[in-house]
């Protein structure tokens, strides 16, 4: 039986490969500069790649510029989209007015379902709370 066993590794050995014929992609530095903290960050990429003109700072998490003959280089953002939130979506398609109008509507229905009697309203024209 002694003959038929496996003999293995320890566990968490050395790899079985080895960089015998490897050949490395050819590699370059770059550095980025943060808007936030003004750290510098450098960066190794292949010289193939498609460098990115920002980076996320791995001191303070902000935007870092790269830089380009030691000035940070200049990004820039016209073209970026500014998100849309849901309240702009709204005004949108309402005006205020509108929006008032059905935010009483519905306040009406739940109050209605809920056989609560409707708000008695202050000088001011706004409802009073608790009543």
């Amino acid at each position: 039986m002694a003959d038929r066993s496996l003999r293995g590794m320890r566990i968490g050995a050395q790899s079985l490969q080895s960089e015998e014929g490897v050949v490395f992609a050819e590699r370059a530095e770059y550095t980025y500069r943060c808007e936030v903290c003004g750290r510098d960050t450098s960066m190794v990429f292949s010289s193939e790649a498609e460098i990115p003109e920002t980076w996320e700072c791995r001191h303070c998490g902000g935007t870092a510029s790269l830089i380009v003959d030691s000035k940070p280089l200049a990004v820039d953002h016209s073209g970026d989209k500014i998100a849309r939130t849901h309240w702009d979506m709204l005004l949108e398609r309402r005006t205020i007015p509108e929006l008032e109008e059905l935010l009483e509507e519905r306040l009406q229905y739940l109050r209605a379902r809920r056989g609560q009697k409707p708000a008695k309203k202050s000088s001011n024209g706004r409802e009073k709370i608790g009543a």
